[in-house]
């Protein structure tokens, strides 16, 4: 298959397999009453699929130095089908609800990057650029669709009926993907120790710059799609109106922003100069983080056009931080440095959504403006410190600082 059509298909595949990721944050209100979880906890669970797919991924994409990465991405989708129509079945409460979600998120692991290292293992290194931030795209795209059939499974089928439905997209993914990529055996520079190949990407001060811009970025990323729901829930009440659109309708028209954020990201990376585009982005983004905590006692329409602006800034990095760490690392151990990177960017993800929860309950609750703008200035503070990172990192061969 060329590869401008491999890139597609690949993005197309990723959206589907992405269907279960947000729809325990769609509906943290309806678990929240349900169960009668603190916000802390509905943290928790929010954040255990990242967890998940930290502790996983490590190991998974290590492997793809030495196994072919599709293999890893079909078993991923195998097992987060698995585990969305588990939950669907068997999750009754806060514990079996934790543990359901850290499993998909483990799933999650073999899906993501394992997909983005199948494609880059099979497209030329002129396409890897536009290729890698089409696929990261794909991933906002993909999380925006979830919320948006979360919602409409919720309201036709109930919650457990809402996880089938998420279920189904993981299988189309492998469906669709059994044909399309055709095996590709590891390269014979693929041969070193999981733990030499590490110790080789941590000594890079320029991909461990990427790494830790990646933890920044991802921080701000979850912390935003775990609660956004739950903001807009409080908004709609505090303003004693109906909301034109649902807040699940919100959230995803919000993440779905993240692919021409991403796109229109990239393209300012190649002609300014990565590092530089990066800053100025990451910088922006922390910027509306903090008006949107600001405002969360405003109008609901305010709020509303803050939070789409946020979630068309906070991805616009996002290809650009990814494409910068593989391209900074040797060919013989880009799978260790994807599996860092993303172990880091994920482990963020898990505190993310958890440290929203632990401020809202610390500062009056998810029906209290106040607590809602600290959570939010919490965020935007993580995310100023992208740039530092960075600048940690040093500028890179051929890279315009």
């Amino acid at each position: 298959m060329r590869g401008g059509l491999l890139i597609v298909t690949m993005s197309v595949c990723l959206v589907a397999a992405l269907l279960p990721i947000a729809t325990f944050p769609a509906l943290v209100p309806v678990f929240s009453a349900e169960w009668g979880l603190s916000n802390a906890q509905a943290g928790w669970i929010s954040g255990v699929y990242y967890l998940g797919y930290m502790l996983a991924v490590p190991f998974l994409m290590s492997a793809t130095d030495r196994v072919d990465a599709r293999l890893i991405f079909f078993a991923g989708a195998t097992l987060s089908a698995a585990a969305s129509f588990a939950y669907a079945e068997l999750v009754g409460g806060f514990w079996s609800a934790f543990i359901w979600r850290a499993l998909a998120g483990v799933a999650l692991a073999g899906v993501y990057m394992p997909g983005l290292r199948a494609l880059t293992d099979r497209i030329t290194h002129a396409e890897a650029s536009r290729g890698v931030a089409a696929y990261v795209g794909g991933f906002s795209f993909g999380s925006g669709i979830s919320f948006l059939v979360a919602g409409w499974a919720m309201e036709a089928y109930g919650w457990r009926g809402a996880f089938v439905a998420a279920a189904l997209g993981p299988l189309a993914a492998l469906l669709v993907s059994l044909p399309v990529l055709r095996s590709k055996p590891p390269s014979a520079l693929r041969r070193e120790g999981i733990l030499v190949s590490f110790r080789r990407v941590l000594g890079n001060r320029t991909v461990l710059g990427y790494i830790l811009a990646y933890g920044t970025h991802n921080f701000e990323a979850l912390a935003l799609r775990g609660w956004v729901v739950s903001l807009l829930v409080f908004s709609v009440a505090k303003n004693g109106a109906e909301a034109s659109w649902s807040p699940t309708v919100i959230a995803t028209v919000l993440t779905i922003l993240g692919l021409p954020g991403t796109l229109i990201g990239n393209e300012l990376a190649i002609r300014l100069g990565r590092k530089r585009a990066i800053r100025f982005i990451m910088l922006e983004s922390a910027a509306v983080a903090a008006l949107v905590g600001l405002c969360a006692n405003g109008p609901y329409g305010l709020l509303v056009a803050l939070v789409l602006l946020h979630g068309l800034s906070v991805p616009a990095d996002a290809g650009a931080i990814v494409a910068g760490a593989v391209q900074a690392s040797a060919p013989e151990v880009q799978g260790a440095t994807m599996a860092l990177q993303a172990s880091t960017g994920f482990g963020a993800s898990f505190l993310g959504p958890l440290v929203v929860g632990i401020v809202l309950d610390l500062t009056g609750g998810a029906m209290s403006g106040p607590a809602w703008t600290a959570a939010f200035l919490v965020t935007a503070a993580v995310a100023a410190l992208g740039p530092l990172t960075l600048r940690f990192g040093g500028p890179g061969d051929g890279e315009r600082d």
